[in-house]
């Protein structure tokens, strides 16, 4: 298990933002023997395996074994709350270079103040007539959102009321003739104009393990859950279709080409029906997908914030979520509980308090656009969106064992029951 959390620890290193996060998923994927497929090609499939990226920012990667009777799909996000950076991002300010950034997602504003900020994503150089694009992290830190002081605003510590466009402004420089673009081109090999971008200022601390109980990290939503279901989809030894799929915008409610509401997962599965001459409703029939997403534990000082029954603490493993905006019925939900204690697989359930809103799932995005069986799962965490996150140690590793063994155990589903071979 410590090796599985140092793998962990270093992809919660280099996904830095959606575009790194893919980029080291897509160098995983090929160094064990997946073949890159184009979405604008045809596909020849056979027994393999493969991936497709969209937009550099969404991948899904399958698998085909000798057994073509259903589809097991995984489905994670990529991205994670942070600060996207603006167009014509730097301005000269009361003796300071500055930054001008916009909240990515629902961040938990002050949790992101006093921290040291790199910057990553991606841009699009030009060069004569021709545009190229590059994936870059400066792995440097190179910005700070600097907090006031108590002495110069003795309300902190009662009324915290942090103005977006003013407080979260980060500093760049003393230099007026300082750019981001010079910034760019001293730290990483770009060196043509750069044309536009996708660029994202992140937290550079470093992940850390706690009396080895906890995790304290950027970016555990949900890069958590993703490497827990990538290590599951390259482990597992069945021989089913089975699909992992990492999709962008989560944050910002699915509202891009390449997200969880969009054609991109139902027409990859079209196209390999296509391939593989099957019956995409036959084989949607006994499919299933789950969705694993983390979500709010206990929370230790308020207990107040919680559900009367059903919100666990830290270390309670895994969650299986359902609310009434969930994807999860009695029929996936069986199928999921019969895995873990099979397994021996500690789970609990979760439901939010009826007066704090949920947000939508990545299983009920996708099923705008496909009809399949769903769960939804997850970890519980502390301080969800803020630049430092907390999670269980060993919840991680538990997700792993859990959607290893849905990938690899056979399950039928009839009119009134569910067998398992």
């Amino acid at each position: 298990m410590n090796n599985f959390n140092q793998e962990l620890i270093k992809l919660l290193k280099k996904g830095t933002c959606i575009f790194t996060c893919i980029k080291e998923i897509k160098e995983i994927l090929q160094k064990n023997n997946y073949q890159e497929l184009k979405e604008n090609e045809s596909w020849n499939l056979a027994k393999g395996k493969y991936f497709v990226i969209r937009n550099d920012a969404s991948l899904i990667a399958f698998s085909i074994g000798n057994k073509k009777e259903k589809f097991k799909i995984v489905s994670t996000h990529g991205d994670t709350p942070s600060f996207s950076i603006k167009p014509n991002p730097q301005y000269y300010e009361n003796g300071y270079l500055k930054l001008n950034i916009a909240p990515y997602g629902g961040i938990l504003n002050y949790g992101f103040m006093d921290r040291p900020m790199s910057i990553a994503g991606r841009i699009i150089t030009k060069k004569k007539n021709t545009y190229y694009k590059e994936i870059i992290d400066l792995k440097k830190t190179v910005a700070i959102i600097p907090s006031i002081a108590i002495h110069q605003n003795d309300s902190a510590n009662s009324n915290l009321d942090l103005n977006t466009e003013i407080d979260l402004m980060p500093i760049l420089s003393l230099d007026k003739k300082q750019t981001l673009e010079k910034i760019i081109e001293e730290n990483s090999n770009i060196k043509d104009n750069i044309f536009e971008y996708d660029l994202f200022l992140y937290n550079k601390e470093e992940p850390v393990i706690i009396n080895n109980e906890f995790l304290a990290s950027p970016r555990i939503d949900n890069l958590s859950c993703t490497f827990a279901g990538l290590e599951a989809f390259l482990k597992n030894k069945s021989d089913d279709i089975n699909l992992f799929v990492i999709v962008n915008s989560e944050e910002i409610g699915s509202n891009t080409w390449e997200v969880a509401d969009s054609n991109f997962l139902i027409d990859t599965l079209k196209k390999i029906c296509a391939s593989l001459n099957l019956d995409l409703t036959h084989i949607l029939d006994q499919s299933m997908m789950i969705n694993a997403d983390n979500t709010h534990a206990r929370h230790p000082n308020h207990d107040e914030l919680s559900d009367h029954t059903n919100t666990p603490p830290l270390s309670s493993g895994i969650m299986i979520m359902k609310e009434t905006n969930s994807s999860t019925n009695s029929i996936s939900s069986s199928i999921f509980k019969h895995i873990c204690e099979k397994e021996k697989i500690k789970y609990s359930y979760y439901t939010s308090r009826n007066d704090y809103a949920t947000g939508s799932t990545l299983a009920g995005a996708s099923l705008k656009h496909l009809s399949i069986n769903s769960l939804d799962i997850g970890l519980v965490m502390l301080a969800m969106h803020s630049s430092l996150e907390v999670i269980g140690l060993n919840d991680t590793y538990l997700l792993y064992k859990a959607l290893k063994n849905f990938y690899e155990i056979e399950y039928n589903i009839n009119n009134n029951e569910i067998n398992f071979r």
